[in-house]
């Protein structure tokens, strides 16, 4: 037989650390056990109970206030973080539209000078068509239009 030395023993171990709720239970569960085992009368008990429930109430209320001031400062930054991008984004839509319509004027200008020496071209083509008719003849522009 072994000993309890030898004995095969087993650990049992929690990640996270396990949070607020099992500090509340252990120390509920040994107010209670305190409660219950000491030598005091009933009155006593109660007003102990009533002034142990006041206590949890108020430190109860306590963290959810600072649970609800946090809750809010980060609903308060992501709020902020969210106007702030938004802002971003129409300040670049703007520029993208001031962009585009510059380039577009620049684009029809261009298109206005196109034009202007395309018709400049013609109306001299134009001249020098019918200036050969009315030109003397000799003349080396008329000589060069006549083919020769």
């Amino acid at each position: 037989m072994r000993d309890r030395d030898e004995a095969p023993y087993i650990v049992i171990e929690r990640e996270g650390g396990g949070g607020f709720g099992p500090f509340v239970l252990g120390a509920l569960v040994g107010a209670g056990l305190a409660l219950l085992l000491a030598p005091q009368s009933g009155e006593e008990t109660q007003e102990e109970i009533k002034a142990k429930a006041r206590q949890f109430k108020e430190a109860a209320q306590d963290r959810a206030r600072e649970v609800q001031h946090d809750l809010e400062d980060r609903f308060s930054a992501a709020r902020e973080n969210v106007q702030s991008r938004i802002e971003s984004v129409r300040e670049a839509v703007d520029s993208g539209r001031q962009a585009a319509h510059e380039a577009r004027e620049e684009l029809e200008q261009r298109l206005e000078r196109s034009k202007a020496a395309y018709r400049a071209g013609i109306e001299a083509a134009r001249d020098v068509a019918v200036a050969p008719e009315e030109a003397a003849e000799g003349s080396p522009l008329v000589e060069d239009v006549k083919g020769g």
